[in-house]
């Protein structure tokens, strides 16, 4: 087993107040609409931004449990550790760089980036600038670059440039370049053979874990909890995605990782690295147009690869003199290839049904976590519960895997580059839209379980549902909302049993809207793959069954009949 001899210190990208860097992003578009701006330092300050945030529906946390506002807190210190707002002057004047807290020139750049490629390279910037401090006076790194150069490293011995997440939680987020990194990289396949071996994988990262903690003066669980966050800001940046649950480098931006993975250590000025950054002047090989243009045809070579057709007219109208137009067609084609991977993502959806019935069970409960083997786990983090229940309900209609119109039209929330959900959808349409052979649902999922929730949900969902029924896009097919939540408010039941909404013109639309709990969706899924009946049809025919009597009872009658209908439903599709 591996020992450090020296202190062990962990360098850290984000916090576990933000674990999806992606949110951050919402956050300050936010915060950028406030009157809060420059003041939210201090107990009160982090307490305003925390309830702002909450109210903005970016945060979902108890107040009541918090009245130290360190949600507000740490998100405050997300920003200006990506050089989003000024960071507090360190060692010369706060006027020297800008007033605290205020968004910087790259915050705004960063809130106006509209693509995932877009947002990819602002934390791309903000991680590849060397902002940690060594145990060497004057002498910073930046954590990324020393990841991709022990990956390179592992790549040289192994001939694949990917970590383990133990290898990863136990050597290089307790490393930097005043390291040997052939010392490192020797650790970290001492480790890998070492646990090949082993027939228990989950007590072994736990040896590791308490070997290694031996020299470490905080609890051991901080390598796991730690290492999960910062892979979770490291694949933010592109340049890495997942293996298991470790990491890799993504083959396409292996000559990027290289040119980055050659510059560890900076001796510049603290104030001149933060102007840097904040000024958004932090520069990537690829604002060379040679290396730019070299990405984009290693781009290209890999879209060949996956047989994926396109255009390729643009290819020669590139301006090779500007580093910009060239960087342009380089995003077209990573938004190509993203959307690409996700109906791959899709396809193989079928075959995680099971997975996907325990993501809906743990939002049931609000967020918690399951494991299966070894080290194998997942998770619902608490206050992103809305966003998982959007996304679970998409990747059960993934499985299903009758879709008419592409993955990502199908749903209006973003997810991440692991396909993990950043945010829930805004509000100006439905969370889900399924186009199918026959059918159209417009899908509408809350947590809210409140007497307010016919109040919030009643307008939205039979506005949404109409406007499809109105689409001439999706004439001759037959148009059901879906609205899912843990609890539905019997006036909720009212409101979409009558299902009429007038156009306009003061036409009336009669509207087939059927409300499930999460559990009684969930136990449908789950009786569909079990039995073998997997059919957009078989969803169809419930919810036929669902409105066939509707008009002919009240509230609590239709309630209690949508109730047996499933129930009875289910019970068939066992038979």
């Amino acid at each position: 087993m591996i020992m450090k001899d020296e202190p062990i210190k962990i360098w850290y990208l984000g916090n576990t107040g933000v674990r999806n860097p992606l949110r951050l992003q919402d956050g300050l578009k936010a915060y950028a609409e406030s009157d809060l701006m420059g003041k939210i330092t201090g107990v009160q300050g982090s307490v305003s931004l925390m309830r702002y945030l909450n109210e903005q529906g970016i945060l979902n946390n108890d107040e009541a449990k918090d009245d130290t506002g360190s949600y507000g807190r740490k998100w405050r210190l997300m920003w200006r550790k990506h050089g989003f707002t000024y960071n507090k002057a360190e060692g010369y004047c706060q006027e020297e760089l800008g007033p605290l807290d205020y968004i910087t020139p790259f915050g705004r750049t960063f809130i106006e980036a509209d693509t995932v490629p877009a947002i990819q390279e602002c934390f791309l910037r903000a991680m590849s600038m060397h902002m940690f401090e060594m145990d060497e006076a004057g002498k910073y790194f930046s954590p990324l670059r020393w990841t991709l150069a022990v990956l390179l490293k592992v790549e040289e011995r192994t001939g694949s440039p990917d970590v383990s997440f133990v290898e990863f939680a136990a050597m290089i987020q307790t490393s930097d370049p005043s390291h040997n990194i052939d010392e490192v990289v020797d650790d970290i396949l001492k480790i890998r053979e070492a646990r090949e071996k082993s027939t228990a994988k989950k007590l072994f990262n736990k040896k590791v874990y308490a070997e290694i903690g031996k020299n470490y003066n905080k609890k051991n669980d901080n390598f796991k909890e730690y290492a999960d966050m910062n892979l979770r800001y490291l694949r933010a940046s592109g340049i890495f995605q997942r293996k298991g649950r470790g990491i890799a480098i993504v083959k396409e931006k292996h000559i990027l990782a290289e040119r980055l993975a050659s510059e560890l250590i900076s001796e510049e000025s603290n104030l001149l690295r933060w102007k840097t950054l904040c000024e958004g002047r932090a520069t990537l090989p690829t604002d060379d147009k040679d290396l730019a243009l070299q990405v984009v045809y290693d781009l290209k070579r890999e879209l060949d690869v996956k047989g994926i057709t396109f255009d390729e007219d643009f290819m020669t109208h590139i301006d090779v003199s500007s580093s910009q137009d060239i960087n342009n067609v380089r995003h077209s084609l990573e938004d190509r290839l993203a959307k690409y991977n996700e109906v791959v993502y899709a396809e193989n959806q079928r075959e995680q049904w099971k997975e996907i019935y325990d993501y809906m069970t743990l939002v049931s409960k609000r967020g918690g976590s399951k494991k299966y083997a070894d080290d194998i786990e997942i998770k619902v983090p608490k206050d992103e519960v809305a966003a998982y229940l959007e996304w679970t309900t998409w990747r059960s209609f993934l499985a299903i895997d009758s879709l008419k119109n592409q993955p990502y039209e199908a749903r209006h929330f973003r997810i991440d580059q692991d396909y993990f959900p950043v945010n829930t959808a805004p509000g100006n349409g439905s969370d889900l839209l399924i186009e199918l052979d026959k059918y159209v649902f417009v899908i509408e999922v809350t947590m809210s379980e409140s007497s307010r929730q016919e109040a919030m949900e009643g307008e939205p969902v039979r506005r949404h549902v109409a406007d499809i029924v109105q689409d001439e896009k999706y004439k001759g097919k037959e148009v059901y909302g879906i609205f899912i939540a843990n609890h539905v408010n019997i006036n909720t039941y009212e409101t979409f049993r009558l299902g009429s909404w007038y156009t306009p013109d003061e036409q009336k639309l009669l509207l087939n809207i059927v409300p499930f709990t999460i559990e009684q969706y969930n136990a449908l899924f789950k009786a569909i793959f079990e039995n073998n009946k997997v059919s957009d049809e078989v969803v169809a025919g419930l919810l036929k069954q669902c409105v066939e009597n509707k008009n002919n009872l009240d509230a609590i009658e239709w309630k209690n009949s949508l109730v047996e209908t499933m129930e009875n439903y289910n019970q068939v599709l066992a038979s």
